[in-house]
C-alpha cells in the first residue's frame, strides 16, 4: 500500500481542528463534554472480519456498523465532524491490513463521493479515512451517471441502481483494494471491483471501516 503524505488540506486541516476544539456531545452516547466518551471510544476498538459477496469479492471491516460505531460515522457524514475520522482510522487500518495479506505495492482505491455529496459535506468522507488511516487514496474511479440513494432500496435493487455506474481510469496491472466505510449489500464494491477489473488491475479485496450485519452473509473473524 502507498502511504499518504504528511501533509493535509489547509480546509480539512481547520475542520477537524474545530470539531474537536468544540464538541456538543459525544458521538456514540450524546453525551456533553468530549467527542467521544471513556465508555465509547475503546468500543471502536477494531475487530476484522471477513464477507464474501456474491460475486466472490472478499470485503474486510474493522467494525460492526452499531451503536457506537454507527453514530460515530453518522456524525462523521452528516454533522461535519472531521476529527472523528482519526478516531475511525484504526478500523480501516485493521481492514486493510487483512485485505492485503501480506502483498506490498498495492493501491488503495476509495469509492468516490458523488457531486452532490462533495456540494453538501465540502470533503470526501472515504479519502478523509483513507487518509488518516495513513494510506494514500488512488482516485481511480469516476462516477459515470447519477444513482438514487442507496439507504431505501433493497438487496437487487441496489445493484440495478449502481449498474455500470462506475469507470475506472488506469490501474491496468496493478493489484488494488477497494475501500468504502460501510458495507451493507456490497453492490457498490462490486460495481467498483467490475470497473476496475475491466481496466485491467487486479481486485484483491475489498475494506470498510463497518459491515452492516446481514441475515445469512458468510462471515469469519480474524
Amino acid at each position: 500500500m502507498t502511504h499518504a503524505p504528511a501533509g493535509a488540506g489547509v480546509r480539512r486541516a481547520l475542520a477537524e481542528a474545530l470539531s474537536l476544539a468544540f464538541p456538543v456531545e459525544c458521538a456514540g452516547c450524546r453525551a456533553p463534554g468530549a467527542a467521544l466518551c471513556d465508555t465509547c471510544a475503546p468500543q471502536l476498538a477494531p475487530n476484522a472480519t471477513r464477507r464474501q459477496l456474491p460475486s466472490g469479492l472478499l470485503v474486510w471491516s474493522g467494525l460492526v456498523f452499531d451503536a457506537v460505531a454507527a453514530g460515530t460515522l453518522r456524525a462523521l457524514k452528516e454533522d461535519g465532524r472531521t476529527g472523528l475520522a482519526r478516531a475511525l482510522a484504526p478500523a480501516l487500518a485493521a481492514a486493510l491490513t487483512a485485505a492485503a495479506e501480506g502483498r506490498h505495492g498495492l493501491l488503495v482505491v476509495p469509492i468516490p463521493a458523488s457531486r452532490a455529496a462533495m456540494r453538501r459535506r465540502g470533503y470526501r468522507v472515504v479519502e478523509l479515512l483513507t487518509d488518516r488511516a495513513g494510506v494514500a487514496p488512488a482516485r481511480l474511479l469516476v462516477p459515470t451517471r447519477r444513482t438514487a440513494d442507496q439507504r431505501s432500496l433493497g438487496i437487487e435493487a441496489r445493484r440495478g441502481n449502481v449498474a455500470g455506474s462506475l469507470r475506472a481510469r488506469g490501474g491496468a496491472g496493478m493489484d488494488v483494494v477497494v475501500v468504502d466505510d460501510v458495507v451493507t449489500t456490497g453492490a457498490t464494491l462490486e460495481e467498483a471491483a467490475r470497473a476496475l477489473t475491466a481496466a485491467g488491475a487486479r481486485v484483491i479485496g475489498a475494506a470498510t471501516v463497518a459491515a452492516t450485519p446481514l441475515r445469512g452473509a458468510s462471515q469469519t473473524h480474524r
